[in-house]
């Protein structure tokens, strides 16, 4: 992952709940977010997949979220019926089918290709970032998102 360099709001990002409600990440004020964007056509997204369901069963809480975000066209069911297929079982599902949220990512220079991760504070600041896959339930992505989650904390106190 990239540090940022200088500061970045993230908290206009939005995209869709499962239900199809609009979500921000101002909304999700209070809790570090590790925002994947991926895709069902993205082989490499497909294979990180399982790693992000794991980093959120074992880290998920109310100070640290994963937010898996699909941007495929069209509509809900092959996403859905993918992440049904491999079992992915602790991520909420989010969806932004319209690629504006991929394109204002790359017109910022944070994204190029997928799958994109920001790491983004629990005041909605953009901390990292990184272009192409990882192994998100490593012990050193785990000890990365500990990090963020305990200077988040620094910075309130």
């Amino acid at each position: 992952m990239l540090a940022t360099e200088k500061p970045l709001a993230m908290r206009d990002l939005t995209f869709s709940d499962a239900d199809g409600a609009p979500l921000s990440v101002g909304n999700l004020a209070g809790k570090t977010l590790l925002i994947n964007l991926w895709a069902t056509w993205c082989a490499p997204c497909r294979e990180e997949m399982p790693a992000l369901n794991e980093l959120q069963a074992e880290m998920g809480d109310d100070k640290f979220q994963v937010i898996a975000v699909n941007v495929d066209t069209g509509g809900d069911d092959k996403p859905k019926a993918f992440l049904k297929e491999i079992g992915i079982d602790s991520l909420g599902f989010y969806r932004e089918p319209t690629l504006v949220l991929f394109n204002n990512l790359k017109r910022q220079g944070l994204a190029l290709g997928l799958p994109v991760t920001l790491l983004v504070s629990k005041e909605g600041c953009l901390l990292a970032h990184m272009n192409g896959p990882a192994e998100w339930a490593s012990d050193d992505a785990k000890a990365l998102i500990r990090t963020a989650i305990g200077g988040a904390n620094r910075e309130s106190s």
